[in-house]
């Protein structure tokens, strides 16, 4: 459900409001020339910048739209176990809600130099990782596949798994010696050696019950992050209203950033587009330069969505409303 809400974040005079510098906080140090030349972080000197903004905006074209509610998905798939459903493909990234039958089994695979992962819906299916042992996922469980690390799903429940999954954008995988490769046109599958390792660390983890950590009173857990993929599972607390309307949040240059409602409802508004509601499940857009700005829906508890952007490991510039006093994330 996509509610226009009394502001529909376009091109307009609302957007050219006088800059008024940011004061530093009391007692902060006095910023120094280039004071934020430093490791990338978030939280340096707070400045002033031009910034560059489509106009019009960056349009939602072929698979990507604000949001893909999962009601819609079920509904249009309705009566077939096996089906596969794009919703989402941006420069980095391509997301797609999949059924797989009871029963069924996908090819063993792995991506050269990026991560495949995703989070359950409905149904059991059983992840087989490289160097880890087989899991049984089910309602509410995220999965982390390392790079160069070959991973197979097998449905085991009696009704079709639904799930959804990310793997890197353009890039098709590779596959063990013992699978056969799916042909894809103008592509000639070959026998390679190879001697890259895979792995997790502390920032990276297999397996993930997403359910239980929003049940949970844990906070700041990551699952997945690393310096091209990131997956952060925010966790926004319960809010008895919405910011006010001229609160945008902030933009990315030339970086889309999508959401996957994994716990709880959602409320995001977006430039051009404006109040988004998302429920579990729904996957939720904003292209690149637009402002938005998400919140757990009031007065429902707290929420967790799947944040999806790239190169967040060194740092991403968070295009702030230059007004003193603007709210939003």
């Amino acid at each position: 459900m996509i509610i226009g809400a009394g502001l529909i974040l376009a091109s307009g005079s609302a957007w050219a409001q006088t800059p008024t510098p940011v004061p530093a906080p009391l007692g902060a140090q006095a910023p120094q020339p280039n004071w934020w030349s430093a490791p990338g972080r978030e939280n340096g000197p707070s400045r002033i910048v031009w910034a560059a903004q489509k106009n019009p905006e960056t349009p939602y074209t072929g698979t990507n739209r604000p949001v893909w509610h999962i009601a819609d998905i079920l509904k249009a798939h309705q009566g077939r176990a096996s089906w596969d459903q794009p919703v989402l493909l941006t420069t980095d990234f391509d997301g797609h809600y999949i059924s797989m039958a009871p029963g069924e089994k996908s090819k063993c695979m792995f991506y050269a130099d990026d991560r495949a992962f995703g989070w359950i819906y409905s149904g059991q299916v059983r992840v087989t990782i490289d160097g880890q042992e087989p899991k049984v996922l089910s309602k509410g469980w995220a999965f982390n596949v390392a790079p160069r690390l070959s991973y197979c799903m097998e449905t085991v429940s009696d009704e079709p798994v639904v799930l959804f999954r990310v793997t890197p954008a353009g890039q098709l995988p590779s596959y063990p010696e013992n699978e056969t490769p799916t042909p894809v046109k103008g592509y000639t599958s070959l026998k390679a050696r190879i001697t890259s390792t895979g792995g997790y660390d502390g920032l990276n983890v297999p397996f993930f019950d997403v359910d239980a950590y929003g049940a949970s009173n844990r906070t700041g857990e990551r699952f997945l992050y690393d310096g091209h993929t990131n997956a952060n599972l925010h966790l926004d607390s319960n809010i008895a209203e919405l910011p006010p309307s001229t609160s945008w949040g902030h933009f990315h240059e030339n970086m889309a950033e999508a959401w996957v409602d994994v716990y709880g409802q959602l409320d995001v508004l977006i430039s051009g587009i404006g109040l988004v509601h998302g429920e579990r499940g729904d996957v939720i857009l904003a292209n690149e330069e637009r402002w938005h700005r998400a919140t757990s829906h009031p007065n429902t508890g707290k929420s967790i969505r799947m944040a999806i952007t790239s190169r967040a490991k060194e740092g991403q510039v968070l295009y702030l409303q230059a007004t003193a006093g603007a709210e939003g994330n």
